[in-house]
C-alpha cells in the first residue's frame, strides 16, 4: 500500500475518508485450467505492493514445497489456500482478494478453470462487473474459454478483459496474438449479451508481470492499455440502474410497538422520503415516512444500501415482498422463460418439484419443459431431454405462486434465481429470468407474453378488489342468506365481483344426500369453501353463508380458505331462531339434525365481525360487513 502510505502516517483520518470515496470494481478471473489465473492475481497484487513482508516470506518458503514455477515466486500461491490445490497445482473453490490503488478499490474472485469446478465459476461472476477471460497463448480459444464466455454473458457482466497469456512463452510473437484475437471475436459474435466494443485485448505474461501492471519492452507492437489500467480506467458506475426501483424486504422489524420497519437492500433505483410505493404482488400502495440506517435518517438511498423503510398506512408486507415506485412496476406472474446452468450431477427433470429462490423469495416450482440446450462450443440450439451437469438451456419455469421480477440484463436481482433439491437442500441451478421485448421499458402492468396466465394480481387490479371469502355462520333462522344475497346486491351495485354461495342450494347438488347431523353439515362447509377457494382465484369475493355448527368443521374450512377468509358471527338468542324457522327446521325437530336443539352450537371467539341479528335491522348489519371490508383495505 505504498501509494498511500504517507497519508496513513500523517492522517488517517483522512485516508480512511479518501479511501471510502474510491469506487470499487468487482471483477473475477476465468479460463481454461492452468492459463495462469490464480498466478495473475498474484502478480496484480505483487505489483501493486499490495503483499505484507510477512506474507511474501512465506509464499516464498512455499514455493519451494508446493510451487509450479521452478526457482521463482509461485504468486498463485496466494490465492490457491487450500491444501487440495497447492498439492495438484489448480484452483478448486472461488477465492476473493483485495487491494485498491490510488484510482479505486477492487475485489477479485479467483475462479477454477476445470469443468467440474463450472457451478463454482458461475458464483464467482455472479455479483461481478468485469471478467478477465484468460487464454494460453500455447494453446488459443479452448472448450472452458468458450463456456466461461457464455456464462459471464448470461450473468449480465458487460466488460470483457481478453488477456493472452505465456505470451513469453510464444517469444511475443505478435502474429500468435493476433490470430488468437481474432478466433475470440469470432466465437463472440454469437455471444447474445456481450458487445464486441466492450471487449479489450492484452498481450501479457503473468508470471513475468509483461502488461500487467507495467508495461512490457518485449512487446513493442502492443499499444494498448496494460491489465491494469484498464481495471483503472473501465467506467462501471453507468452500469447501474438508478430509473427502476427495487427493494426486496428481507426482514420486518419490530423493535418496539411504535416502530413497523422493511430492512432490505435495495437492488435497483432511488427511493426519497414521501415516494409512492407498491408492495407486489399484492398491489397494496402507501408513502415512505422515513428511510433509516444505523447512523440516522436519510433524506434518499440508492443501489446497493442496506436501509429500513417506514410507511405512512399499516398494511401488510412480509420477507419477501417487493416494494416498488407505483408507475415504474415490475413484472408479475408465475410462469416465465429463463436460461438455466445446471450444476448438479443428477439431471434437471422437468416436471420435478424444486425451491426456487429468487431475492428473498422462495417458492415451490417446476420446470415444464426444456426449450432447447445450447452447446457452448459452437452456440447452436439443441433440443434436449434434460440438462446435466454444467449444461446450460433455455427453460420454462412454473411456480406455485406469483413472484415480482424483471428480464436479468434490466436487474440482477430481481431478475436471477437459484434452484434448491428439496431432497438434499443442494443448490443444483442457477437461473436468468428472459422477458422478451421489455427491457428498456416502464412495465406497469404484469402480463408475461399475449397467452400468459391472467394473475391473481391482474384481477384485483380489474375488479378494484381483494378476493376474500365472507364467511356468514349461525343458527338457523339467525339471517344468514338474507344479510348474504343483501351483501351481494351492495357489492354489485358499486361495481365490485361477488357471489353468494348458500349451503342450502349446495345441498341440492355437490352435497345432495349428505345427512343434517354435525357431521354432514361439516362436509357440506368444506366443499363450500373449496369453491369459495377457486372463486377466490377468479378474483370474486364470495359470501359463503353456512350454519357450521362446530369449531372444528370452521377450522378446517379456514385452513382450506387460507388468508382470504373472514368470518362473520350472526349471534342471535335460540328463542329468536326458533320464532322466525324460515326453513322450518324447527318445526320438524327430526333427531339430530337441529343445532342449537340436538347438539349444542359451538359459538365461534374469534370472529373477525358479531352481528346481533335480533337488535340490529338488515341495512345496519349489511353496512357493518361492508366496512369490515373496507376496514381490512379489501374493497
Amino acid at each position: 500500500m505504498s501509494h498511500q502510505s504517507d497519508l496513513i502516517s500523517e492522517d488517517i483520518l483522512a485516508y480512511l475518508g479518501q479511501h471510502e470515496r474510491k469506487e470499487l470494481l468487482r471483477f473475477l478471473t476465468c479460463g481454461n485450467v492452468d492459463d495462469g489465473k490464480s498466478t495473475l492475481i498474484g502478480r496484480l497484487l505483487h505489483d501493486s505492493k499490495m503483499i505484507y513482508e510477512d506474507h511474501m516470506e512465506a509464499i516464498t518458503r512455499d514455493s519451494k514445497k508446493s510451487g509450479t514455477t521452478g526457482e521463482e515466486v509461485d504468486l498463485a500461491l496466494l490465492v490457491d489456500g487450500l491444501q487440495a490445490e497447492r498439492e495438484q497445482g489448480i484452483t478448486i473453490d472461488v477465492a476473493y482478494r483485495y487491494f485498491s490503488t490510488a484510482k479505486r478499490k477492487f475485489i477479485i474472485a479467483d475462479t477454477p478453470g476445470h469443468e467440474q469446478y463450472t457451478r463454482n465459476m458461475a458464483t464467482g461472476a455472479s455479483t461481478c462487473d468485469l471478467a478477465i477471460i484468460l487464454i494460453d497463448a500455447r494453446y488459443g480459444v479452448q472448450t472452458q474459454t468458450k463456456r466461461h464466455s457464455f456464462i459471464a454473458s448470461l450473468l449480465g457482466i458487460k466488460h470483457i478483459v481478453v488477456a493472452v497469456n505465456k505470451m513469453d512463452l510464444k517469444d511475443f510473437d505478435e502474429g500468435v496474438f493476433n490470430q488468437i484475437c481474432a478466433d475470440y471475436r469470432e466465437f463472440a459474435k454469437g455471444l447474445e449479451m456481450l458487445d464486441g466494443n466492450s471487449v479489450h485485448f492484452v498481450p501479457m505474461s503473468a508470471l513475468k508481470g509483461d502488461n500487467v501492471v507495467n508495461r512490457s519492452e518485449r512487446s513493442p507492437w502492443y499499444s494498448g492499455q496494460t491489465l491494469m489500467e484498464i481495471l483503472e480506467t473501465v467506467e462501471v458506475a453507468a452500469d447501474r440502474n438508478l430509473e427502476d426501483l427495487r427493494f426486496p424486504v428481507q426482514l420486518v422489524t419490530r423493535p418496539n410497538l411504535n416502530f413497523r420497519g422493511f430492512a432490505g437492500t435495495l437492488a435497483s433505483g432511488v427511493v426519497h422520503k414521501g415516494d409512492e410505493l407498491v408492495v407486489l404482488p399484492s398491489g397494496k400502495t402507501s408513502r415512505v415516512k422515513s428511510i433509516v440506517t444505523f447512523d440516522g435518517e436519510l433524506e434518499s438511498a440508492g443501489p446497493g444500501q442496506a436501509v429500513t423503510l417506514t410507511l405512512e398506512d399499516e398494511i401488510d408486507i412480509s420477507r419477501g415482498d417487493m416494494l416498488a415506485h407505483v408507475d415504474n412496476r415490475p413484472l408479475i406472474g408465475d410462469q416465465f422463460e429463463a436460461n438455466l446452468v445446471w450444476m448438479d450431477d443428477q439431471p434437471m427433470q422437468p416436471g420435478r418439484k424444486y425451491d426456487i429462490k429468487r431475492a428473498t423469495s422462495n417458492s415451490p416450482g417446476s420446470f415444464t419443459r426444456i426449450l432447447h440446450r445450447i452447446d457452448v462450443n459452437t452456440l447452436d440450439e439443441q433440443p434436449a431431454p434434460q440438462l446435466g451437469l454444467n449444461e446450460i438451456g433455455r427453460v420454462e419455469l412454473t411456480l406455485e405462486r406469483p413472484i415480482a421480477y424483471d428480464d436479468y440484463r434490466a436487474n440482477r436481482t430481481s431478475g436471477s434465481f437459484i434452484v434448491i433439491d428439496r431432497m438434499t437442500n443442494g443448490t443444483v441451478g442457477a437461473g436468468m429470468i428472459v422477458a422478451k421485448g421489455l427491457i428498456g421499458q416502464n412495465t406497469s402492468g404484469s402480463r408475461h407474453g399475449g397467452f400468459a396466465h391472467v394473475t391473481a394480481s391482474e384481477r384485483a387490479q380489474r375488479f378494484g378488489q381483494e378476493p376474500v371469502t365472507l364467511l356468514l355462520t349461525g343458527l338457523s333462522g339467525a339471517g344468514k342468506s338474507t344479510i348474504a344475497y343483501a351483501v351481494e346486491r351492495k357489492l354489485f351495485d358499486s361495481g365490485r365481483a361477488c357471489y353468494v354461495l348458500d349451503g342450502k342450494a349446495l345441498r341440492q347438488d355437490l352435497s345432495k344426500g349428505l345427512p343434517q347431523d354435525a357431521q354432514g353439515r361439516g362436509e357440506n362447509l368444506h366443499k363450500g369453501a373449496r369453491i369459495a377457494r377457486q372463486m377466490n382465484e377468479a378474483g370474486l369475493i364470495a359470501i359463503a353463508a353456512f350454519m357450521a355448527p362446530t369449531e372444528e368443521s370452521r377450522a378446517k374450512a379456514r385452513y382450506i380458505l387460507g388468508e382470504r377468509c373472514l368470518l362473520v358471527h350472526l349471534d342471535a338468542p335460540l328463542s329468536v331462531c326458533q320464532e322466525r324457522d324460515p326453513s322450518g327446521l324447527y318445526a320438524a325437530n327430526v333427531e339430530n339434525t337441529v343445532p342449537g336443539v340436538s347438539y349444542p352450537y359451538e359459538a365461534p371467539t374469534d370472529a373477525d365481525l358479531v352481528l346481533n341479528t335480533a337488535e340490529q335491522n338488515l341495512e345496519t348489519c349489511v353496512n357493518q360487513v361492508i366496512e369490515l371490508l373496507r376496514t381490512r383495505k379489501l374493497i
